[in-house]
């Protein structure tokens, strides 16, 4: 479960966010900024759609006019008779016309085409989605081996500044060589440091976060689980185990889509060669009318456009169209030879990660228990301070390999998790 934030108060503090991995990754599909802009697009292509079915609707204009002859007249002179004139009088009409797309092949195939791109446009938004359930969880698991990383450290750091302190007082007085206790003075300098970029990699961590979660920068943030939490939740094994599809794989969605559209394109290339028809029907009152007016009310008719010859230019276009969908299915299988060879690949990563980070977590136990009985042997001034730096040192890198381990193998689950569109 999550908190929601409430707007910053002028003079107050603001609520921490406190989040588990599953509410962060909800938090950020509701208020990322990059998602919203998905969705819109969504939306955006929906109105596409009706905007392609409403050319096939019937359409109805209205118009007003008003003509006024500036007192212009004709003269007709008859043979043997006197001219008669004829004036033009001011004339002004109302007309109603009404216009609807009988045949088109065109039309049909383009609304096809416009609800493909709709549905490649919810495509490209899971992938969007999927992108951003990956960063947070990444960014989340970071921070927190960041932080665990840094809690090593400072508990290593602790030791030896009571083990300098010790051996700067027995130097003082002669028991010790001066040596072992500047030995010492550079090794809590050396922790002192990591401590302090430990610190500038968590702030960078939340920052991050803060950012995939759509939050301001000022908003503190208290993750409720723990690395230790998280490894306990994941089957890894059933993920190696979890069989692979094509068809969930967003991917593939996208380029299967982009084939299916390219064939649309060649039937529409091919509909030039048909016929469109179209129906009208016009209406016409008059407000003013001339003296003399033979305009009908009503009309009706139908207007046909037949392509009779273009030099090969529907051909071209025809051809070309077929390149194009020849080349989306090479692509479609392209795509798949790569999905197997990535599939293999992740499963091979996440093995691997698997497997090193069992014996890393063992090195650890083993490098502690040396280092721990190093410690006690130099406090009983059995061994020097360059055995136990070296111990130290030892126990630093295996924790460092451990949680090099541990970040690798939650980002290989994870990756072979989204290509198995399971995020």
């Amino acid at each position: 479960m999550f908190y929601l934030l409430a707007f910053a108060i002028p003079g107050k503090t603001q609520d921490t966010l406190k989040i588990s991995v599953d509410s962060a990754i909800n938090y950020a599909v509701k208020y990322n900024l990059l998602l919203k802009n998905a969705e819109m697009k969504i939306e955006e292509s929906q109105e596409r759609v009706w905007e392609s079915i409403s050319m096939g609707l019937p359409k109805i204009d209205a118009s007003v006019d008003y003509s006024n002859f500036m007192g212009g007249e004709i003269g007709i002179t008859f043979p043997g008779g006197p001219p008669m004139v004829i004036p033009f009088n001011p004339i002004s009409n109302f007309q109603v016309s009404v216009a609807q797309l009988i045949f088109s092949g065109n039309y049909y195939v383009g609304m096809e085409i416009t609800k493909l791109l709709k549905s490649t446009t919810m495509t490209l938004y899971e992938k969007s989605k999927q992108d951003i359930i990956e960063q947070v969880s990444q960014t989340y698991y970071m921070i927190l081996v960041a932080e665990t990383s840094k809690d090593i450290v400072q508990r290593t750091l602790t030791n030896i500044e009571e083990m300098y302190e010790k051996t700067e007082s027995l130097a003082r007085v002669g028991i010790l060589e001066k040596t072992d206790s500047d030995q010492l003075s550079v090794q809590v300098l050396m922790l002192e440091n990591t401590l302090k970029s430990a610190d500038r990699q968590i702030e960078l961590a939340y920052n991050m976060l803060r950012f995939y979660l759509g939050v301001d920068i000022d908003v503190p943030i208290k993750l409720t689980q723990n690395i230790n939490e998280i490894i306990e939740t994941i089957n890894f094994e059933s993920t190696l185990i979890n069989p692979f599809s094509f068809e969930s794989n967003l991917d593939f969605q996208l380029v299967l889509a982009q084939e299916q559209i390219l064939q649309k394109q060649v039937v529409l290339e091919k509909m030039n060669y048909l016929p469109s028809l179209f129906g009208f029907y016009n209406h016409t009152e008059k407000i003013l009318k001339p003296d003399f007016d033979m305009t009908p009310k009503n009309v009706i008719g139908l207007k046909t456009s037949i392509p009779v010859f273009s030099s090969g230019m529907r051909k071209a276009k025809v051809a070309q169209a077929r390149i194009r969908y020849e080349t989306g299915i090479n692509n479609t299988k392209l795509l798949e030879d790569q999905l197997l060879l990535r599939e293999k690949q992740l499963r091979f990563d996440l093995r691997t990660a698997l497997d090193q980070y069992e014996s890393q977590k063992k090195s650890v136990s083993v490098s502690k228990s040396v280092y721990d009985n190093i410690s006690f042997k130099y406090d009983q001034g059995m061994v020097s301070s360059l055995d136990l730096t070296t111990s130290n040192n030892n126990y630093l890198k295996s924790e460092g390999d451990y949680i090099n381990a541990l970040i690798r193998l939650l980002e290989a689950e994870l990756a072979l998790q989204k290509l198995f569109n399971n995020l």
